[in-house]
């Protein structure tokens, strides 16, 4: 029985795969130190942004192995739709950084080349830009207060007098029992009125608790928790 290897590699040349994959990598490296410059809260991770530039190189390679056959293009959803992909994304900006880079890739393995340089430098200013404006940022802190009390007795009032005097606004998020029903736990958002530090909040607030534990954690909008 005759076995007869077919190298279809030839739709493409050497020339092809090394521009391809050569412009993908510098275009996905530059997309990964913009998103080290520009980035702001503390779930920076190396290897999110090495996957950046892998995702980019392996994007362009899957548009150069399926090229215009439609055949290959399905067969490759179906591989890929067995994969499972059960990592967290933190930040929504962290997934238009992820569509860029396969945006890229995609560009560079059709060998739409002006194209993939063209977009990956317009959108890369444009995000180094929205970062040294600051765009559409909301320039409201709040606080999340926490506040433990003994389950008997009414602290309700005692504490929103506290917060009354000291914030312009407060919300009760939640309330629970904790350590067994031993104590009952409270959270509110609230918005510090000008002059006032959370330090005096706290203290103001241990004195109405009972000396119970009271947290007060400010930028909790900007910090990932």
């Amino acid at each position: 029985m005759n076995v007869d290897f077919q190298d279809l590699s030839g739709t493409f040349s050497m020339a092809d795969i090394a521009i391809a994959l050569s412009l993908a990598f510098v275009l996905s490296a530059g997309i990964g130190w913009v998103y080290r410059f520009t980035h702001r809260n503390i779930s920076y991770s190396q290897s999110y942004v090495q996957t950046l530039v892998i995702l980019g190189m392996l994007i362009s390679l899957i548009m150069l192995v399926v090229g215009s056959n439609i055949a290959r293009a399905f067969a490759l959803v179906g591989a890929l739709s067995v994969v499972r992909f059960r990592n967290a994304i933190k930040e929504t900006r962290d997934v238009g950084f992820i569509f860029l880079v396969m945006g890229v890739g995609m560009a560079c393995g059709t060998r739409f080349y002006t194209l993939a340089v063209v977009a990956a430098v317009a959108i890369s200013l444009i995000i180094v830009v929205m970062y040294r404006f600051n765009w559409f940022a909301l320039n409201v802190q709040r606080q999340v207060v926490k506040v433990q009390v003994p389950p008997d007795g009414s602290y309700t009032d005692a504490i929103q007098d506290v917060l009354v005097r000291y914030t312009t606004e407060f919300e009760l998020v939640s309330m629970e029992t904790i350590r067994g029903g031993a104590l009952t736990e409270m959270m509110y958002t609230v918005r510090l009125k000008k002059g006032h530090e959370p330090g005096e909040l706290i203290t103001a607030l241990g004195e109405r608790t009972a000396g119970q534990r009271v947290t007060v954690l400010t930028g909790y909008d900007q910090t990932d928790l």
